[in-house]
C-alpha cells in the first residue's frame, strides 16, 4: 500500500482540532448525556469558539457521522485493483482507509459509531447515513471493471453491502470479524 501523502500543517492543524473537538463532546456525553450537553459546552471543553465548532460540524449530530471517513474509502474501494472482485475491492477500501487512521483518530470514530446506536435522538442519522452510502457506492462502482453497467444492478449490489453492513452493526458498532463473515457469503452468492 502506498505512502499516504504528507499534510502540511495547517491541514494537521484541522485534523487536530476536530480529534478535540469530538473527544470532548464524547467526554460530556458520556459523563452528563447526549441531550443534556450543549454546542456551547463542547467548545468550551474543546478550547474553541462556538463558531469554530460550527464551522468544523454544522450541528451536535454530526459529531456522531463519520462523513469525512466515507469519500476516502469510496475512492479506495473505487481504485482498489481491477482484478479483485466488487466485494474484496470494497474490504480494500475499507482496510485501507482504517489502516491510514492514527489511534486517537480510530479510537474517535469507533466511539461516534458506538454512539450512534445508544443515543435514541441519533438512531435517524443512521438511516440517512445509510440510505446514502447505497448511493455512493452505486456511483463508486461506475469506476469498477466488473460491475454492471445497469445502474439498477449496481444499486442492488450497493444495497445488499450496506444491508451487511446494518445487519452487522446493529448493536455492535466495529463488527471486524462479522462483518468480514457476512461480506465473505455475499461474495460467494454473487459468484454462484
Amino acid at each position: 500500500m502506498p505512502e499516504p501523502e504528507p499534510q502540511g500543517l495547517r491541514e494537521r492543524k484541522k485534523v487536530q482540532t476536530r480529534l478535540d473537538i469530538k473527544r470532548e463532546a464524547f467526554r460530556l456525553f458520556d459523563r452528563q448525556g447526549y441531550a443534556n450537553t450543549t454546542v456551547e459546552q463542547i467548545a468550551e471543553a474543546a478550547n474553541v469558539s462556538p463558531r469554530t465548532f460550527y464551522r468544523y460540524f454544522g450541528v451536535k449530530e454530526a459529531l456522531l457521522l463519520s462523513d469525512d471517513h466515507i469519500p476516502p474509502i469510496m475512492e479506495a474501494f473505487a481504485n482498489a485493483p481491477a482484478d479483485l472482485p466488487i466485494i474484496e475491492a470494497y474490504r480494500h477500501g475499507v482496510a485501507t482507509f482504517y489502516a491510514s487512521l492514527s489511534p486517537e483518530q480510530r479510537a474517535a470514530a469507533i466511539a461516534s459509531e458506538r454512539m450512534l446506536y445508544e443515543i435514541p435522538e441519533a438512531r435517524g442519522l443512521l438511516y440517512s447515513s445509510y440510505v446514502r452510502l447505497i448511493a455512493l457506492i452505486t456511483d463508486a462502482l461506475k469506476r469498477r471493471p466488473d460491475a454492471p453497467a445497469d445502474e439498477l444492478e449496481r444499486r442492488v449490489i450497493a444495497g445488499a453491502i450496506v444491508g451487511i453492513l446494518i445487519a452487522a452493526s446493529h448493536d455492535n458498532p466495529v463488527p471486524d470479524s462479522a462483518l468480514d463473515e457476512m461480506l465473505t457469503i455475499l461474495a460467494t452468492r454473487l459468484t454462484r
